[in-house]
């Protein structure tokens, strides 16, 4: 999987949302980083698996490692972020 193919699948899962996925290492670790008004009063947890639900079945197989990093639109004027990493 390209990390263009993670961006388009989570453009999908979570509309109006914009993405940047970037590999980190080798061809099964990423990146991806999302803001959306979807996140808005909803937890770190809550957004993060709005993004694996997006990404289904590619967790599962073709991605090992995913830095995921969230937030609203408010949150990127505002320049923070949260991320988790999941191995």
């Amino acid at each position: 999987m390209e990390a263009q193919q993670i961006a388009e699948k989570v453009r999908a899962g979570i509309p109006r949302a914009e993405v940047e996925a970037v590999c980190i290492g080798g061809d099964d670790h990423f990146e991806v980083t999302v803001v959306s008004d979807a996140f808005d009063g909803q937890s770190m947890v809550a957004q993060h698996r709005m993004v694996y639900a997006a990404l289904g079945d590619a967790m599962r197989s073709e991605i090992h490692a995913l830095v995921i990093k969230t937030m609203t639109p408010d949150q990127y004027r505002q320049g923070l972020v949260t991320d988790i990493e999941r191995t």
